[in-house]
C-alpha cells in the first residue's frame, strides 16, 4: 500500500503552452508580433474576464498601438503572440483560477496560460526595486526579468513548498484543518522549504511542527506550480504511526484526524461533501481540496489503491 504513485498529472502541471523562450530577448520579433497578438487582462485578485466559462483574450492593440513595456510575454499559440497585463479596471463576468478553476472551461493550454500569467504578474508587483542595490527596476526580456539602474538583473522568484500525504502503510490517512478554513475542510500538511534545508528534511520538520508526528519512508510523488502568489508545490508521501499522539505545536492546525480509505472514497464520490465519521468517533463532515490542487490528485491516487 505504501508504494502508491500519482495516477494522473496534477491539473496545473498539464500545460501545453508554448513558452517560446527564444523570442523573449528578440525585441524585433516581439514588436513585429504585437499587431496580431492576444492579450489577457488580469486584476490584482487574479481575476480575468470570462464569457460562458471561457477566458477572454483581447487584441493586444486594445492596450497600446505598439509593444507595451508593462505587458509580459506568455508564449505563442499557432503563431500568435500571447501577452498578459495587470488591469484593475476590467469589468464584466470575472473569475479566478484558484476559486473557479474547476468550473472554468480550461484545457491544458488554458491552465498553463493562467498559471504563468498569475506567477509573472505577481512577481512584477513585488519587484519594482532591486533587492541587491535598491534602485528602481524595469521590465526586460518580455517580462521574464527586471534590470536595475545599475545593471543588475533579477529573475522571477519561485518559492518551493512541500505537501505530504501521511498514511499508516495501510488504509488510514492523516488529514488536517487550519484555523482559517471552513468547518469540515481537511487537506494534506504543507509548508515552505527553509534556507539550507533538503526537501525530505522539510517534510519531517513541517509534520512534526504542525501535528507532532514522526514520519518515515518519505517518497517524492510529483510537483505542480501554485502561483498564489508564486509557489511550486512538491508532493510527497510518508508513513507515520496512528497511535502517536497528535500535538499542534505551531498553532496553525485547528484539528486533525486519521480517516479510513473508505471514508475518503465516500467524500470523493460525493463531490464536495461526504459524511464519514472521524477516528475520534464524532461526526465529521469531510470536504476535500479542490480539483486544481495537487493535494486533490494525491488524495485521489491514494484512495484508488485497492
Amino acid at each position: 500500500m505504501s508504494g502508491f504513485q500519482l495516477n494522473t498529472v496534477p491539473v496545473l502541471s498539464r500545460t501545453s503552452l508554448d513558452r517560446a523562450e527564444d523570442l523573449r530577448s528578440d525585441e524585433q520579433a516581439l514588436k513585429a508580433g504585437w499587431a496580431q497578438a492576444k492579450l489577457l487582462r488580469m486584476n490584482k485578485r487574479g481575476q480575468v474576464r470570462v464569457d460562458n466559462g471561457t477566458v477572454v483574450l483581447e487584441a493586444a492593440l486594445t492596450l497600446a498601438p505598439e509593444r507595451a513595456p508593462e505587458a509580459v510575454f506568455l508564449g505563442v499559440d499557432d503563431g500568435t503572440h500571447l501577452w498578459a497585463v495587470r488591469d484593475n479596471t476590467i469589468e464584466g463576468t470575472l473569475a479566478d483560477l484558484r476559486a473557479y478553476g474547476s468550473t472554468l472551461d480550461l484545457d491544458d493550454f488554458g491552465t498553463g496560460l493562467l498559471s504563468t500569467a498569475i506567477a509573472l504578474l505577481n512577481w512584477h508587483d513585488k519587484a519594482s526595486f532591486s533587492a541587491v542595490d535598491g534602485t528602481p527596476t524595469s521590465s526586460a526580456n518580455g517580462g521574464w526579468s527586471r534590470i536595475s539602474e545599475t545593471g543588475h538583473e533579477d529573475f522571477p522568484r519561485t518559492d518551493p513548498a512541500v505537501i505530504c500525504l501521511i498514511h499508516d502503510g495501510g488504509d488510514r490517512v492523516l488529514l488536517a484543518r487550519q484555523h482559517t478554513w471552513p468547518q469540515g475542510l481537511f487537506s494534506l500538511l504543507a509548508g515552505f522549504v527553509e534556507a539550507g534545508e533538503s526537501l525530505e528534511r522539510c517534510v519531517e520538520r513541517e509534520i512534526k511542527e504542525e501535528v507532532g508526528v514522526d514520519v518515515r519512508e518519505i517518497r517524492y510523488l510529483g510537483s505542480q506550480p501554485w502561483p498564489f502568489p508564486r509557489s511550486l508545490m512538491l508532493g510527497f508521501a510518508a508513513v507515520a504511526d496512528p497511535d502517536q499522539p497528535l500535538a499542534f505545536h505551531d498553532g496553525e492546525i485547528a484539528e486533525a484526524y486519521w480517516f479510513t480509505r473508505d471514508e475518503v472514497r465516500a467524500a470523493l464520490a460525493a463531490g464536495a461533501w461526504g459524511s464519514p465519521t472521524g477516528a475520534t468517533g464524532g461526526e465529521a463532515k469531510l470536504l476535500l481540496p479542490g480539483s486544481i490542487s495537487i493535494a486533490r490528485t494525491i488524495v485521489e491516487s491514494w484512495a484508488a489503491e485497492s
